[in-house]
């Protein structure tokens, strides 16, 4: 991944690509391939392939746990975050004169529960593309029942202090959940977030897997109050046994999280994915992609173009997001170049992971000179 034989052996799809858009969708490596060939020669044995399937949720259990900083009990899959955040919505079941706190860089997935649902919700707001614990520490007090936030944003790429909020929740409002959406972070960022009641994060994206898998981390001491009262059968106890029709026994924590079958074929990939990644280190790839993200943030700068979140040494993401009139025209020359960023809402994002080379950076920088050449 890190050098240009593994990367040419392990992402044959990225010959001639300057591939800028993990934040949107990640690269399988080959041995993701490899592994959901497993997994359809498993389902081809019919039944018979359910004990391979289990197996290798059992194994990409231990894994991601190990990853999200979990015991294997705490952590559980379900479909995406989106329904692990309605799941989550569930288990807390908010009651009158309860307040949700989330942050006006969240993924509408973990806010939009809250607001279908009409529970009072305050909003941590940004100020220059950063959040400040000072400002949340305003919002927090007894009535909080949950502070929602993401480790990276997707909108900017800004990388809370977690440790910071983590201690201004603990000291201000103590009997809160503390979730973590850590989609943008899970397979780049070393260190994710310690402390934490719930961890979740989609699987397609750094974490090299496919569509239809979410990890969900519920700490065993919060085992208890995060357990959804929610429909299905692979999380009821009794499911098969005689008093089924009298009563549904729920698992606890994190197992409560997965209520249907598992989606094994995200399953078998999420566990290539993770392992390929664990194999590389994940402190090695930040090692190589961070000065990427620093000279793409350096770059646009001297171009006039003011990155959306500040670049802070200290917390590094993979992404870096910009506003310009003409994203639009932009993207055309970028996506004529074979460089892969996301346009959206205006904004171009640029996303870099340890499959990446200086000369992928370098072609993004070109191309913007030469669409922009009066700011170059």
């Amino acid at each position: 991944m890190l050098d240009s034989i593994t990367r040419e052996r392990d992402f044959p799809a990225l010959a001639g690509e300057a591939y800028l858009n993990t934040a949107a969708e990640g690269i399988p490596p080959r041995q993701v391939h490899e592994a959901v060939g497993e997994y359809l020669r498993d389902k081809s044995l019919g039944m018979n392939g359910r004990d391979g399937h289990f197996r290798r949720a059992e194994r990409c259990r231990e894994v991601a746990a190990r990853m999200v900083g979990l015991g294997p009990a705490e952590v559980a899959f379900c479909s995406c975050a989106s329904e692990a955040y309605n799941l989550l919505h569930a288990a807390l079941a908010p009651r009158e004169g309860d307040e949700v706190v989330v942050s006006d860089l969240d993924f509408p997935a973990g806010v939009t529960p809250w607001l279908v649902s009409r529970t009072p919700t305050r909003l941590w707001t940004q100020r220059d593309g950063a959040l400040h614990v000072e400002d949340l520490e305003r919002l927090l007090g007894p009535r909080t029942l949950l502070v929602q936030v993401s480790l990276v944003s997707f909108w900017n790429g800004h990388r809370i202090d977690w440790a910071a909020v983590h201690d201004a929740v603990r000291r201000r409002a103590p009997d809160a959940v503390l979730a973590v959406d850590v989609t943008q972070a899970l397979g780049r960022v070393p260190t994710l977030c310690p402390g934490a009641d719930v961890v979740i994060s989609s699987t397609h994206k750094w974490a090299l897997g496919l569509h239809g898998g979410c990890v969900v981390g519920i700490a065993a001491a919060r085992a208890e109050r995060l357990t959804p009262r929610a429909g299905g059968w692979y999380h009821v106890e009794n499911a098969f046994e005689a008093d089924r029709f009298e009563r549904a026994a729920l698992k606890r924590g994190a197992a409560a999280f997965a209520v249907g079958m598992p989606s094994f074929a995200a399953i078998y990939a999420l566990d290539a994915g993770l392992r390929y990644l664990e194999d590389v280190g994940v402190a090695r790839i930040a090692a190589h992609a961070d000065p990427l993200v620093a000279r793409l943030d350096a770059a646009l700068r001297e171009r006039g173009h003011v990155p959306m979140a500040p670049l802070v040494p200290s917390r590094m993401s993979g992404i870096v997001a910009f506003r310009t009139p003409d994203a639009a025209r932009l993207h055309a020359c970028l996506e004529r170049e074979r460089i892969r960023v996301m346009h959206h809402a205006g904004r171009i994002r640029l996303a870099v992971h340890g499959s990446n080379t200086a000369d992928d950076v370098e072609r993004f920088i070109a191309t913007l000179a030469a669409v922009h050449p009066a700011a170059a």
